[in-house]
Formats: C-alpha cells, sequence, structure tokens
C-alpha cells in the first residue's frame, strides 16, 4: 500500500478513462472490469468530466459517461469499498475538430471549473468528491485563476483533496503555495517512452507528494513506443513475465510516493499488471533500464 494524501491504497490505481472513450467495451462489461479491480484490491479509481466520446453532450448521455458509470459500479458493488477513493478532474472537454478527428479541448476559467465540479459531484453521487485535479492547463486562462478556482472548491467543501494534471515544477510550486496541505497529488504523463516528467516526479518526492503517471504504459493506442532497446523485453525473458510488469515495478522503483495509474478493459491484461507489485527488480536490472 502507498500513501495518497490521508489514504493507504494499492501501489496501482485504475485509469477508467479506455472504459468510456473510442472503441470502449459494453456497459456490463465495463462494470465487470471495475468490480474486478475492486476484487483484485485495486481501490483508487481515476476518473475525468471528460470521459466521454468525442462530440458527446448531456442530451444524448454521453458526457461525464465515465463518472457515471463509476457511480454506477460502486453502487453495484457488494464488497467492501470502504477504502475506495475515486479522483476526477475537470478542465477538458471532447469535440470534433473540422477533419471530424475526435478532439480534447480546455477549459481552464474560473466559472467553468466551479460549475463542473458540481456536476461531478453529482454524477459520482457523492457529498465531496475525494479528489479534484486541475486536467490541463488552457493557455487561454491565467494559471492563478484556475488555481483559484480549486481552492474556493476545497473552501466550500464541494472537494475533499486538490491535485494538479500535466503540470510543470513551476504549475505545482504556484498550486502548492495556494493549496498548502491539501494539494496532494500530481498525473503526469511518464512512461520509458515518456520520460521528459522526470523532474516533476522527483519533487513530488521532496516536497511530499504523490505522483500518479498517466499512460505508465504508453497508452493503449501507441504500446509499440515503449520498446527501448529491447532492455525492457530483455529483463522481461529472464524473469519470465510480461515487458508490462517490468515497466509498471520499473516505475514503482522510483518512489514510494510513486502510483501508476494503468488503464485496462480485460482482464487479463489487470492480472498481469498486478503481478508487478511482486517482481523485485536488482540494482543491476534498474541500472539497465534507466
Amino acid at each position: 500500500m502507498r500513501k495518497l494524501g490521508p489514504w493507504e491504497v494499492f501501489e496501482l490505481g485504475l485509469g477508467a478513462m479506455p472504459l468510456s472513450i473510442e472503441e470502449r467495451p459494453e456497459r456490463e462489461k465495463a462494470i465487470e472490469v471495475i468490480h474486478h479491480a475492486l476484487d483484485s484490491g485495486i481501490n483508487h479509481i481515476d476518473t475525468a468530466f471528460a470521459y466521454y466520446l468525442a462530440g458527446g453532450t448531456a442530451e444524448n448521455g454521453e458526457e461525464q459517461h465515465n463518472e457515471k458509470l463509476i457511480a454506477e459500479a460502486l453502487r453495484t458493488y457488494t464488497g467492501d469499498k470502504s477504502s475506495v477513493t475515486v479522483a476526477s478532474k475537470v478542465g477538458h472537454f471532447r469535440y470534433f475538430d473540422h477533419t471530424g478527428k475526435a478532439m480534447w479541448g480546455q477549459q481552464g476559467c474560473s466559472r467553468y471549473i466551479l460549475d463542473t465540479a458540481q456536476k461531478s459531484r453529482d454524477a459520482l453521487g457523492v457529498d465531496a468528491i475525494d479528489l479534484y485535479y486541475y486536467h490541463r492547463p488552457d493557455l487561454n486562462v491565467a494559471y492563478e485563476e484556475s488555481i483559484g478556482a480549486l481552492n474556493k472548491l476545497l473552501e466550500d467543501g464541494v472537494i475533499k483533496f486538490a491535485g494538479v494534471s500535466n503540470a510543470s515544477v513551476k504549475q505545482i510550486e504556484y498550486a502548492k503555495s495556494v493549496l498548502g496541505e491539501k494539494l496532494i497529488a500530481v498525473q503526469n504523463q511518464f512512461s520509458p517512452a515518456y520520460t521528459s516528467t522526470l523532474d516533476t516526479l522527483e519533487y513530488c518526492r521532496e516536497v511530499g507528494l504523490t505522483f500518479l503517471p498517466w499512460s505508465p504504459l504508453g497508452g493503449f493506442r501507441n504500446p509499440d513506443l515503449l520498446v527501448k532497446d529491447g532492455v525492457f523485453e530483455e529483463v522481461a525473458k529472464r524473469y519470465g513475465v510480461s515487458k508490462q510488469q517490468v515497466i509498471l515495478a520499473w516505475e514503482l522503483s522510483k518512489g514510494e510516493h510513486v502510483i501508476p495509474i494503468p488503464g485496462f478493459r480485460r482482464f487479463e491484461t489487470m492480472d498481469d499488471s498486478i503481478k508487478a507489485v511482486e517482481l523485485n527488480l536488482t540494482e543491476d536490472d534498474l541500472k539497465i533500464l534507466g
């Protein structure tokens, strides 16, 4: 178990985005995946307002698909869910560009954040959201305004704790200066194919924040990006495990403050990845992997 603010959570979280966007499974299957994660000991679930099909609207039921899916999965789960925490995010929305390509837009103005948080709280069916991230900086809105809105949500009791995502060290520093101890987490992309955020991972260790890598396995669309001169495959073959297990074990070795949040659509890949918490890489392994 690892620390996430006041909570003890499993070493891997569930990134629920693949259950609601393009190529998503049927709703019943998606709920089964969430239940399987809970049965397996995973007790932190990551969602966002914007995890729905591009072009979705409230009218056709697509907007907030993932938040509502998680709420339903938790409602219908018959096991112990007393330790389950759910994080959501604000600042992204989905749309199609002029070519019909699915896109992710940003909106970070204070009014949007405040209004959207209320919608997320309602969709999740809670009195207060456990952890709420500013999803991605909006270049057209001052970062100070967006973080100020998070602080207002904390003051009003809409959210319990705050986080920032896709943030630089400078932005994390600023958020910490405003939010204080209520800032508990940073969620940035990090994997063997994406190490440019290592500075933020190290900064989080220094100041006591939890670092949750998104797309820790490269993202379901780009798994081939994780081929790094064959070193992860080499170590995987030596232990007789999957490359994905080695990748997650390598990320976990970066510090006790690191909690990867891989996304799953199938039980088999989830079960395989969970075994990473039992894979103890040696110092020689880590030197090879970098």
